[in-house]
């Protein structure tokens, strides 16, 4: 299933946003213990550094999507289908109570529990899913405003692949499809997308959804956006950019109403200023840069939980491949591509730079965590590490070395590669690739920026000439979608690819929607979907950086955190006293 396409910052650790990763290690940082649940208290997180939040609604475009943003809507903001870290449905933190389907795949009931209720009051009900869907629909338009597109056009047949979506009474809608689809692939992929949003209060005009779009859009970069009417169960009460973001209890929440008196989420500036408001208690839910690894005994010493943890997720390194971009000719040949992949060193990666803590990854899916959708036969690398093969594999295509830069007419593989400052180790990382890279003759120019801006810079789609390769980002399959089987990433158009096309990729991306027979069936397709894509590098593969989630001993509860995709509830933790 794939997901709400969340680009991640690339860091050893990225706070809770990288926390707990599958049953394991949700479990084993628990922190739980025998006393009584407390209330009150200050949850303090620490969020790394050049990581703001900047977007409050929970349909976001594009340049906005990031985890530190979900992990705040998510609190402020009830989606239609909870998932947990083994893909099921939490019915109880779901608006939706349950949802039906014919065999054909066509038709949906989504029947929404009528217990969920805005802060003020109100119910939320089927008026409120039919104006997200609107929304979602005119910004998923193409002519749609800045800073649209909506990030999830694309996946799950949202919105083109909707026949009708019809209000039937006031707790239940109907989604009807134009093409018959596994059932699973859409409730995962498409209805996931929905969050109800109060439609009260943010319809202005919904006879004109352009304005209407327009209007959610300045709307999404203001904290009031959460600060009114919500149905999570906290309400931002004050945001201060480079600062803090502080949430207080919804009193009217209708699930498990928050232990906590408070939630602060901190801005951090740097990984040693971080550090630091651990060893103080200032932050007692935070993270361990891997740059400061051999530093872990004093937080330990103090009593604080110190727990690997991986997201279900990809990192890459993303190659231009736009129309009207510099580099589309270059990237667009597969040899160059596999030269590039063949000049990382995921090994010394992992174990020089990463103390073990970033296992490789050789396609879409991450052997770590494990899960069914890893394809065995990709414990391999199809690319192994091998400069000298890397460039005599350029030669055999036409490529000549030429002052130390491979070249064929007028084309020379030299690039400059933006990649994410804040962390020592992805700094470590990207040198490496750098030196690797020249074994080959490829000459890559080094160009440090904010993640921020480094997205900005990607998903402007009218300026397709600002960049060329960039790292530092990556997917965590937890939304729009669930099922990873590619769309939205590495089908022709996709809104969260490069550029990449393939007629193949996309036969092979649309087969995994197609209901089978059997579930071996269906594996059986999906490791197809997978291997070809393995091998057609579209990003170059990374290691699966995995973070050091710190948790001071009066924090309880940690379970909570989403261990596949770093989201949390953050209403069950508790503090003792």
């Amino acid at each position: 299933m794939k997901t709400r396409s969340i680009a991640l910052a690339l860091a050893a650790g990225v706070g809770l946003v990288a926390a707990g990763c599958g049953s394991n290690a949700a479990t084993s940082s628990s922190n739980n213990s025998s006393t009584a649940v407390q209330k009150g208290g200050t949850l303090n997180v620490a969020l790394s550094p050049d990581t703001n939040i900047n977007w409050y609604l929970p349909v976001t475009s594009a340049s906005f999507d990031t985890l530190p943003n979900a992990m705040v809507q998510d609190q402020s903001f009830k989606p239609l289908i909870w998932l947990n870290t083994h893909w099921q449905i939490v019915w109880k933190s779901s608006i939706a109570k349950k949802i039906t389907y014919n065999a054909q795949g066509t038709v949906y009931h989504v029947f929404l529990n009528k217990k969920w209720h805005w802060s003020n009051g109100q119910p939320v009900t089927a008026k409120d899913l039919m104006f997200t869907w609107n929304v979602i629909k005119a910004a998923s338009a193409a002519n749609a405003p800045q800073p649209w597109p909506y990030v999830g056009v694309g996946t799950g047949d949202i919105p083109s692949g909707i026949q009708s979506v019809v209000e039937n009474n006031n707790y239940e809608v109907t989604f009807t499809l134009k093409q018959p689809a596994n059932q699973q692939w859409f409730i995962y992929n498409g209805l996931v997308q929905f969050f109800p949003l109060p439609a009260q209060t943010m319809d202005v005009d919904g006879n004109n959804w352009s304005k209407e779009i327009a209007y959610l859009g300045s709307l999404g970069t203001n904290p009031a956006a959460m600060e009114k009417v919500v149905d999570g169960p906290f309400i931002l009460q004050k945001a201060v950019k480079n600062q803090y973001w502080v949430m207080v209890p919804n009193p009217h929440y209708d699930g498990h109403k928050a232990n906590v008196s408070k939630l602060v989420f901190d801005y951090e500036g740097s990984n040693d200023s971080e550090y630091a408001a651990l060893k103080t208690g200032q932050i007692n839910v935070g993270y361990l840069d891997l740059s400061q690894y051999g530093a872990r005994g004093a937080l330990v010493a103090q009593g604080d939980k110190i727990v690997p943890a991986y997201l279900m997720s990809d990192y890459w390194t993303d190659l231009n491949m736009r129309p009207g971009s510099t580099t589309r000719a270059i990237f667009d040949q597969l040899p160059v591509r596999q030269a590039l992949e063949m000049g990382i060193d995921q090994q010394a990666i992992n174990k020089k730079i990463y103390h073990g803590f970033a296992p490789p990854t050789y396609g879409p899916i991450p052997s770590t965590p494990r899960t069914k959708f890893f394809d065995p036969a990709l414990k391999s690398n199809p690319y192994p590490y091998n400069p000298k093969a890397g460039k005599a594999l350029l030669e055999q295509n036409g490529w000549k070395d030429v002052n130390g830069v491979m070249t064929k007419g007028n084309e020379k593989l030299q690039f400059t590669m933006l990649y994410t400052t804040g962390t020592e180790s992805t700094t470590q990382t990207v040198e490496l690739m750098q030196q690797d890279w020249a074994k080959e003759g490829i000459q890559v120019t080094l160009k440090g920026v904010s993640f921020p801006e480094m997205i900005s810079m990607e998903f402007n789609t009218s300026q397709p000439k600002t960049w060329q390769m960039a790292t530092g980002s990556g997917w965590a399959y937890d939304g729009p979608g669930w099922y990873p089987s590619g769309d939205g990433l590495f089908n022709t158009g996709a809104p969260n690819g490069d550029g990449y096309s393939s007629s193949e990729e996309d036969a092979l991306i649309n087969a995994t929607h197609q209901p089978q027979a059997t579930q071996a069936k269906t594996m059986q397709i999906f490791f197809k979907y997978e291997d070809y894509t393995a091998k057609q590098v579209p990003m170059l593969w990374e290691n699966n950086f995995g973070g050091l989630d710190v948790f001071a001993p009066t924090v309880h509860n940690t379970s909570y955190i989403n261990g596949a995709t770093g989201l949390s509830q953050f209403n069950y933790f508790w503090i003792s006293k």
